[in-house]
């Protein structure tokens, strides 16, 4: 059977936010502790793993694979009621790292912007500390988004805030 060929990207600098990011983009990160211990770290990387931090702030419609894995196609939905857009994107990389877990994905046509977001935890040995990790490059790839640049790169550092309280313990 003939498997149809991927969408491509909607940028070129796929796999940037596990390095220098790209010049030409809005450059976003936050990065926040969220307690301690390995356990806790543990659980939050399985947490991210299972898009944890887009269901838990209510953006998450559905994905391909139960599980983040490079390839995973996933849509999210942005914005409020009747003004809400889907907005699809696929896994670019899997973080697996003995102290760093998590996942990045990039966007797709018809996604309201053209880049690409990192979700992770940090596990900090000598200290015990566990960091949640959110970062970003993106650009406008609509109108309706250059037009409102400002105001959407604001919704974009609440909504990381947002995803970072979802993997915190209750």
């Amino acid at each position: 059977m003939h498997q149809q060929p991927a969408v491509p990207f909607s940028y070129a600098d796929v796999g940037a936010t596990a390095g220098e990011f790209p010049p030409g983009y809005d450059h976003f990160r936050l990065r926040r502790r969220i307690g301690s211990g390995r356990d806790l770290f543990e659980q939050a990387g399985e947490q991210i793993r299972v898009y944890r931090m887009q269901r838990g702030t209510g953006i998450f419609q559905q994905a391909t694979t139960p599980v983040a894995e490079p390839g995973t196609e996933l849509t999210v939905r942005l914005g409020l009621g009747p003004l809400g857009i889907e907005a699809p994107c696929r896994v670019v990389y899997v973080l697996d790292e003995p102290n760093r877990r998590g996942f990045a994905y990039g966007t797709l046509p018809g996604h309201p912007e053209s880049g690409e977001e990192l979700f992770a935890v940090e596990y900090d040995p000598t200290d015990d500390a566990v960091y949640a990790l959110v970062s970003a490059f993106s650009r406008p790839a609509t109108w309706y988004v250059r037009l409102t640049a400002p105001a959407v790169r604001l919704i974009q550092r609440w909504f990381a805030t947002r995803y970072i309280n979802t993997l915190r313990p209750h």
